[in-house]
């Protein structure tokens, strides 16, 4: 298992381009408990908290797509640098000028919401050429999914170690500051800098125009909305059982799963269309989610919190797969942005169903909505299944020189970039 990983890892520049992309996406990834401690140091309230951490989030949403577009137009060192420095600064500007006056406060994090660089989306693009064969491509996706578990396991920590030694004001000006260094680090590669979307067609729907593309994204807001619902159904449970600590490894043993389960799936090689596999992939994370309805103990609830989080980085890597497959040619950037954005989206809509359904129902109802929600992802799939399996394009990945001086085509490899 490790080697496959440490293959890709020793592949030049994959290393680099991982890590920095990952410390790129700290304030991303810390941006809501960031802010709501802020807040909270402040004198604001819950809701003032809350209100601007979804300012964030919506700008996020909004963001992601519109910058990848721009990267698949005019390159990542472009767009990524100024878009990352432009997020830095008003975070900056919110972290000194607080939460009073408010509009200014608004629109300090919606600019850094907004600029947030879709450095998830450059990894992705850059992989084809980083990267010489396709089942390594594959395997980098599964260990994407992986890294972003970490992440978000790691970054929590790392803001409250900053407040801690320093305040909350330092954690928001520290992470944003060490985010652009992540950036720089991505851009200055030789990969990025070589980097070019494959030629595209003039289209105001961009990536959106591909079918299969639209198709996935339908079915991952679905996934979303199941993430998003179990973190709010998870709440009343821990109050009943031990609270904000049964809480935490509820969470936890979330994330753990999908760690693992994310691993596994990256350690082999997978035969057959992915198409049909996602479909076997979303329907065991569906079928995963309902014995959370049991709600026994706590310490069974966390194994069982565990195994409900397995197939979800699976699920995750798979999607990159079938984003590459039939993202139209010159818009793979845009795409991946998008799949992002849904995700996120959905993820809000499952935190804002689920706290209705949880008021009037309990917790068990609560827990009843992602398992729901993974019926209807995979209903979407099951019922879009030939739309989806008809790839947009066919792909070859044309190599740079720097990489393959004859310029060697792989075939099936289907990528709609060259560096």
């Amino acid at each position: 298992m490790a080697a496959g990983y440490l293959e890709i890892l020793r592949a030049r520049h994959a290393a680099r381009l991982l890590t920095g992309t990952l410390v790129g996406r700290l304030p991303n990834a810390t941006a809501a408990i960031a802010l709501v401690l802020f807040v909270r140091a402040e004198g604001g309230s819950y809701g003032l908290a809350g209100a601007l951490a979804a300012v964030y989030g919506v700008a996020n949403a909004v963001g992601q797509p519109v910058l990848g577009r721009l990267v698949d137009l005019y390159g990542q060192p472009r767009v990524q640098l100024p878009a990352a420095v432009l997020s830095a600064l008003a975070m900056a500007v919110f972290a000194c000028s607080g939460t009073d006056p408010l509009p200014l406060a608004c629109a300090a994090v919606a600019a850094a919401g907004l600029f947030t660089p879709p450095l998830e989306g450059g990894l992705r693009a850059l992989w084809p050429s980083v990267l010489r064969r396709e089942g390594q491509v594959h395997t980098a996706y599964a260990m994407d999914a992986v890294a972003q578990e970490v992440m978000f396991t790691v970054g929590p920590l790392l803001v409250t170690l900053c407040v801690s030694l320093g305040s909350e004001r330092a954690a928001l000006l520290v992470l944003n500051a060490v985010g652009v260094l992540g950036a720089l680090s991505v851009v200055l590669s030789p990969p990025s800098r070589a980097w070019r979307s494959a030629p595209r067609a003039a289209h105001w729907l961009g990536a959106l125009r591909s079918p299969g593309l639209l198709v996935l994204l339908g079915a991952f807001l679905f996934v979303g909305v199941a993430l998003g619902s179990i973190t709010v159904a998870s709440v009343p449970y821990a109050d009943a059982h031990g609270g904000d600590a049964v809480y935490g490894w509820l969470m936890a043993a979330l994330g753990l799963g999908a760690l693992i389960g994310g691993t596994l799936y990256g350690a082999r090689a997978w035969s057959g269309a992915p198409e049909r596999r996602l479909r076997v992939l979303v329907a065991l994370l569906a079928v995963c989610y309902l014995p959370l309805m049991l709600m026994p103990g706590a310490v069974a609830m966390v194994l069982l919190s565990l195994v409900s989080g397995v197939f979800l980085a699976p699920c995750i890597a798979c999607a990159f797969i079938i984003v590459d497959r039939h993202a139209p040619s010159g818009t793979v950037t845009e795409a991946f942005s998008w799949l992002v954005t849904t995700f996120t989206v959905g993820a809000s809509l499952g935190t804002g169903l689920a706290g209705p359904v949880v008021q009037a129902g309990g917790p068990l109802w609560g827990y009843a909505v992602p398992g729901a929600a993974g019926a209807v992802s995979l209903l979407v799939l099951l019922a879009t299944g030939r739309v989806l399996a008809a790839p947009a394009r066919s792909g070859v990945v044309a190599a740079s020189s720097e990489n393959d001086p004859n310029r060697a085509a792989e075939p099936r490899f289907s990528s709609g970039d060259r560096a």
